[in-house]
């Protein structure tokens, strides 16, 4: 010890005094720089909070329709992708710069929904009323014989303090297995133009229907497909947001499995340094480098891959989020009954493509910790994550609400990948009695004579 005292008092202390003070008289001055560098963000963050919470409690009017499809549907899936890529354009309008940061309007989506209350099921769409009008019309388009109907909300209709004494129930949210460029498995996979036939059509959604029915009176079951609109990536504004970085991705997984050499060409500036140093101009590529016979290298599941990841890129995007809810009195609930939804979804996963998988973050399931004294909270931490995540399928908003957390719970999604998700099955497909459906075609009133 006295060795370092004395060490210390060989040290002239006055040079870094006088360091210090510098730096104290600088941060005297200029302190509000490092300040303003620190809090710009979190209080732009709560700005457009603020904003948005003001836009969507004073202009944003949500409506819900109830779909009601004929006994005979005659159309393919297919037909449905129609109405996607239309209600794409119904939907989409992005705000400006001043709307979003002044006026707080942000990029409203649809909600799809299928719902099924003691075993009687139900089609809704959920989104902002202006777009009431181009919505049915574009339904219409394809299905003339359904029927669309405003009703209330059916969340109103349970207790708002889920879980509790009386009701309980298991949710979670989904994300994708694999990068956003890669296609979950589609209808063409379950239909084609060439089985038309009821027999030989493999639909998903006619299974969950039949899951759907056998749910018991005093039970409820809910799906929640969230899709709000992307624009191109050529749009203006846009060079730098989310569609021209899903093109972007999807683009690089192609040339990878396509095994391409991307060429970037030289600068000026580089092909004249280059001439000064070497002497050699640059030369073009060799044409077998620029145009490889990529096909004559590819693997049956390569070329599947590199298929899937083109069409996906090539249609109308949505920004998506899918949960459900089981939720049922207690007397009645059964807890198993939560992997309808599981098998639901299972059924779109393809191995090399890509997947629907549970989101663990949003489950309703407390795993034990390594950390012993936490695991006395695991009934209070499941109790707030049920909560949470009933709240935000009320809200219809994702489970971080506001909090975007690097967008986690959102992933991408093409018109044809919802149309298999949500689309009407004709009862030769699905012969479920707890779906309504319309009996009788409507035509228009006779008209009267001249």
């Amino acid at each position: 010890m006295l060795e370092i005292f004395e060490f210390f008092k060989t040290i002239d202390w006055k040079p870094i005094l006088v360091f210090f003070n510098s730096v104290w008289q600088i941060l005297k001055v200029w302190w509000w720089v490092p300040a303003f560098l620190i809090l710009i963000k979190p209080f732009l963050y709560l700005w457009l909070w603020w904003r948005r919470e003001i836009w969507l409690n004073t202009v944003y009017k949500p409506v819900i329709l109830e779909i009601k499809i004929p006994k005979e549907v005659l159309k393919p899936i297919r037909a449905m992708e129609n109405v996607m890529a239309a209600i794409h354009g119904v939907v989409y309008h992005p705000p400006d710069w001043w709307e979003k940061w002044i006026d707080g309007q942000l990029q409203t989506g649809i909600s799809f929904e299928i719902v099924s209350i003691g075993g009687e099921i139900h089609f809704f769409l959920r989104f902002h009323q202006d777009y009431r009008d181009g919505i049915e019309a574009a339904i219409y388009s394809q299905y003339p014989e359904a029927e669309i109907s405003p009703v209330d909300d059916y969340t109103k209709y349970v207790p708002l303090d889920i879980p509790n004494k009386d009701w309980d129930l298991w949710a979670t949210d989904y994300r994708l297995a694999r990068a956003n460029p890669y296609p979950i498995k589609t209808y063409p996979k379950f239909e084609t133009e060439q089985e038309r036939e009821p027999e030989k059509i493999i639909d998903p959604v006619a299974n969950l229907l039949e899951a759907l029915s056998k749910i018991k009176p005093g039970e409820q079951f809910w799906i929640q497909i969230r899709a709000t609109p992307l624009g191109s990536a050529a749009e203006p504004g846009l060079s730098q947001g989310t569609v021209a970085d899903f093109l972007k991705e999807g683009e690089a997984i192609r040339n990878k499995i396509a095994k391409r050499k991307i060429v970037k060409p030289k600068s000026i500036i580089q092909e004249a340094a280059q001439i000064l140093i070497t002497g050699k101009p640059t030369l073009p590529p060799p044409e077998e480098e620029l145009f490889p016979p990529v096909r004559m290298r590819l693997t049956p599941g390569e070329e599947e891959i590199l298929r899937g990841v083109e069409t996906k890129i090539t249609k109308p995007a949505f920004r998506c989020g899918i949960r459900f809810i089981y939720l049922g009195k207690r007397d009645v609930f059964f807890r198993p009954n939560f992997r309808l939804g599981f098998n639901f979804f299972n059924c779109y996963t393809t191995a090399n493509l890509n997947a629907l998988f549970p989101w663990g973050a949003t489950l309703t399931k407390i795993r034990k910790s390594w950390f012993l004294p936490l695991n006395l909270l695991r009934s209070r931490r499941l109790y707030l994550r049920s909560r949470k995540i009933f709240r935000a399928y009320r809200e219809r908003v994702n489970t971080l609400y506001p909090r975007t957390a690097g967008d986690k719970g959102f992933f991408i999604l093409n018109t044809e990948e919802l149309a298999s998700l949500f689309h009407f099955p004709s009862w030769q497909v699905a012969p479920v009695p707890g779906v309504p459906r319309v009996e009788a075609k409507k035509g228009p009133p006779p008209s009267l004579p001249l």
